[in-house]
């Protein structure tokens, strides 16, 4: 079986696009441009950038605009410039009339990845993170989608969704795969490091990372953990999306063993572009 099953990830796309229609469904007036996690970026930009990206893959260009979006503070790279070329060109229109955008474009590109097969998903393509699949883009696009949802939420002190699930699973399947450079590149730890996550909450599991020339996850440790990360999955998918600091929240997670190594992935738990 593939690594990214066209069925499974269309059907996840399609509800949570499901999801957020409905959650957008319920934003009236100035709670479209309430601002949220993401630097620079209301409520209603977040929707603009979900139609932008989902119209650029449809085949059309960004709109121009009267910035350089380059020089925007929290652009830091050309794909965050792509981002907001989007998130700045639409931003004259009303939540409303970005609403009926959403609801226009999730609706052509349900039908465009229905006509898709295996074999296309399987197909190499560009990636926001290099050269991958078509099907890892979409992975990639689900797990977007799904932490946009609860960046609305979280803004809007809206109830909270459905973290956990088949739609949670897949997106966060995108945060394990890459657990291997966080751990390693960005929490650098040591050669002979051993390292289990444990989560509690709507995506509980538990994940060994191991460093072995490398830092990877595995199955399981090859002897005793020297680090033991413990918290909610919903604090940890914050992290590593780069929504919160690990300092802001202290009380919300426990260290064991290497605590130092420990505290240092911690605080370099966000990946995301």
């Amino acid at each position: 079986m593939s690594e990214f099953p066209h069925d499974v990830l269309v059907e996840a796309l399609s509800e949570q696009w499901t999801a957020l229609d409905e959650l957008l469904s319920t934003v009236e007036g100035d709670a479209w441009i309430t601002p949220t996690a993401l630097p620079g970026w209301t409520v209603r930009d977040i929707v603009s950038h979900i139609v932008g990206t989902e119209t650029l893959l449809s085949g059309e260009t960004p709109p121009g605009t009267a910035i350089d979006v380059h020089t925007l503070p929290h652009v830091r790279n050309e794909i965050g410039a792509l981002n907001e070329q989007w998130v700045e060109g639409l931003r004259a229109h009303t939540g409303e009339q970005i609403l009926a955008m959403f609801r226009e474009i999730t609706q052509s590109r349900r039908a465009a990845l229905g006509t898709m097969t295996q074999e296309d998903f399987d197909a190499p393509a560009a990636t926001p993170v290099g050269p991958s699949t078509y099907g890892r883009f979409m992975r990639i696009r689900m797990f977007d989608c799904w932490m946009h949802e609860h960046d609305i939420r979280d803004a809007l002190g809206a109830p909270a969704g459905d973290e956990g699930g088949k739609r949670g699973n897949v997106a966060f399947a995108e945060i394990e795969g890459a657990l291997g450079f966080i751990v390693g590149k960005l929490g650098r730890a040591p050669e002979g490091a051993r390292v289990t996550i444990e989560l509690s909450g709507p995506l509980a599991r538990t994940i060994h990372v191991e460093v072995d020339g490398r830092a990877a996850v595995v199955p399981q440790l090859s002897g005793p953990a020297t680090v033991k990360i413990a918290m909610d999955s919903r604090l940890f998918v914050r992290l590593a999306g780069g929504r919160t600091t690990a300092a802001e929240h202290v009380s919300e997670f426990e260290l064991d063993g290497d605590v130092e190594v420990g505290r240092r992935i911690v605080d370099n738990l966000a990946f995301t572009i």
